[in-house]
């Protein structure tokens, strides 16, 4: 039923696999003896993260944070709001955020600063996808995996009202579902 509502598939299964490996392989190898602590950005990211902390050669911990600056809409309000925060400090660690999805910049930017703020050792990103096109705001990216154009995109834990997260593919999802009447 769901694969009906996909208009186009811009990110294959196979591709993501790829990808990934290939940026756990990249992180690995940056990060070298440290030890990361990949906080990951809930709800979008979850996919991105359990295949990358089964691809990293290094050990690694996990935090989760929740945000939100879309609600229910399709587009970002640039209000951003912590839904949940960190487990634990973060002081004198390395930190790698994992992100699904950089559209305009803004709730990366906020987050950036905010963690920043807590004095980690490092702070880098990771962001599954970047829509270029979208960005208001310039956020320092170490790594992407796609960029891609400004479609609205599900699938492989990006939603639509909590639709489509289950996809194991970057789907653009037909607008007539998400237009406004």
């Amino acid at each position: 039923m769901q694969n009906q509502d996909i208009a186009e598939i811009l990110v294959p299964e196979d591709q993501l696999t790829a990808r990934v490996q290939e940026l756990a392989d990249e992180i690995s190898l940056s990060y070298g003896e440290q030890r990361p602590l990949l906080i990951a950005v809930l709800k979008g990211s979850v996919m991105f993260l359990a295949d990358l902390m089964r691809s990293l050669s290094v050990p690694h911990a996990i935090d989760f944070m929740a945000v939100s600056s879309y609600g229910a809409a399709t587009e970002s309000s640039g209000v951003v709001r912590i839904l949940k925060d960190l487990d634990d400090p973060i002081a004198g660690q390395h930190v790698l955020i994992v992100e699904d999805i950089i559209d305009s910049g803004n709730t990366l930017h906020y987050l950036r600063g905010l963690l920043l703020a807590r004095n980690p050792a490092s702070l880098r990103i990771v962001s599954l996808l970047s829509k270029p096109s979208r960005r208001e705001v310039d956020v320092p990216v170490d790594w992407i995996g796609f960029e891609i154009p400004d479609k609205f995109v599900v699938g492989y834990g990006l939603d639509f009202d909590e639709l489509y997260r289950d996809l194991p593919f970057i789907g653009v999802l037909k607008e007539e579902l998400y237009a406004e009447n």
